[in-house]
């Protein structure tokens, strides 16, 4: 029935600063970008190489994000990479914080994580 994941949403607090992460610090390709007049918020669409994409939104004020890793909701946002080290290292050249590589204890693989802008927390996910 489910063929695979179409899109994952994040609200930002700031667009501008997480537009130019998501594009120029991650890469990912616009696809299209949309003002909301109605709503006072913007849409950014963004696509992976796999055809995921990934809608940034921006809204007036909106909550900010439970602190707590272990809350309701989504936990975090997972990317495939060929190597965790190679990334980790490009990401750290581009100034981001990243976590110690670990080991998945189920699967084997090599597994970090880092933050964008807002503290959402990102993982790098060795597939082979």
């Amino acid at each position: 029935m489910l063929q695979g994941i179409h899109h994952v949403a994040i609200i930002c607090s700031d667009y501008d600063r997480s537009k130019a992460f998501y594009t120029e610090t991650l890469g990912l390709r616009v696809v299209a970008e949309t003002f909301r007049a109605e709503r006072g918020s913007w849409k950014l669409d963004l696509a992976l190489p796999d055809g995921a994409q990934i809608e940034l939104f921006s809204f007036p004020d909106p909550p900010a994000r439970p602190n707590s890793p272990e809350a309701q909701g989504l936990r975090h946002l997972a990317f495939a990479v060929a190597d965790v080290a190679q990334v980790a290292r490009a990401l750290e050249a581009k100034g981001l914080e990243v976590e110690p590589i670990r080991i998945d204890a189920l699967t084997g693989r090599a597994f970090t994580f880092f933050k964008d802008p807002d503290g959402l927390p990102l993982e790098i996910y060795e597939t082979g």
